[in-house]
């Protein structure tokens, strides 16, 4: 098994296992129960973009936030690039 579909084999097991728990945990009614089981994931997204917004704010608001905030955002690209 190649390291790719060790981490797909990861990740559904992951998201298998959250819709699982929602599906049991959930005090909510079973349509709503489905759908929050369901769009999980979206959670750590959603708070990602939240931060992004607010690192965008905090550069608008306060400039002296801006030359730290451009030094790490152009390590990460050239990191992953």
């Amino acid at each position: 098994m190649s390291a790719y579909e060790l981490r797909r084999v990861a990740i559904t097991i992951l998201y298998v296992a959250g819709v699982i728990w929602g599906l049991l945990r959930t005090d909510a009614r079973p349509v709503e129960r489905v759908v929050l089981s369901l769009l999980w994931p979206l959670g750590p997204l959603a708070f990602l973009v939240t931060l992004a917004i607010l690192v965008a704010a905090s550069v608008i608001a306060y400039p002296l936030v801006m030359v730290p905030a451009v030094v790490v955002l152009a390590a990460l690209w050239w990191a992953l690039v």
